[in-house]
């Protein structure tokens, strides 16, 4: 059995988009789009606040289907809050299993209340299993 652990900081990504939850979804696709992103971390309104996400299908179902403009909804109309979080130092295979049990394929790897980064299953698989898979 393999005994090797692999980290979310071992896997996670660098580049994402922070958007205020005032901003206009026009604003929020913009970002998104000049990042080549698909979703985009709502910022903490403050201390005692939570991130939130909004996801580019949170924009089809809610603004894009009932044919509503985008330069006229705001994030956080439309945004997923709080959002589910990991810690830098969580086992891969835990955050594949976080993800499953709560249905969502993203999370920003927070520690210490400041976002380090961003994992998704993708990361998940193509970078932390090919550092298992090279450990064999």
């Amino acid at each position: 059995m393999n005994k090797k652990m692999i980290r979310v900081e071992d896997v996670m990504e660098f580049d994402y988009i922070m958007v205020d939850g005032m901003a206009t979804v026009a604003e929020a696709l913009q970002g998104m789009v000049e990042a080549d992103a698909h979703f985009a971390i709502v910022e903490k309104r403050g201390p005692d606040d939570e991130f939130g996400v909004v996801l580019a299908s949170d924009i089809a179902k809610k603004v894009l289907a009932p044919h509503r403009a985008p330069t006229r909804v705001n994030v956080y109309e439309i945004m997923a809050k709080p959002m589910l979080s990991v810690s830098p130092s969580m086992n891969i295979r835990y955050c594949a299993r976080l993800f499953e049990r709560f249905g969502v394929s993203m999370a920003p790897v927070v520690d210490d209340d400041v976002i380090k980064g961003i994992v998704t299953y993708t990361e998940l698989v193509l970078k932390g299993l090919t550092k298992l898979a090279d450990d064999d």
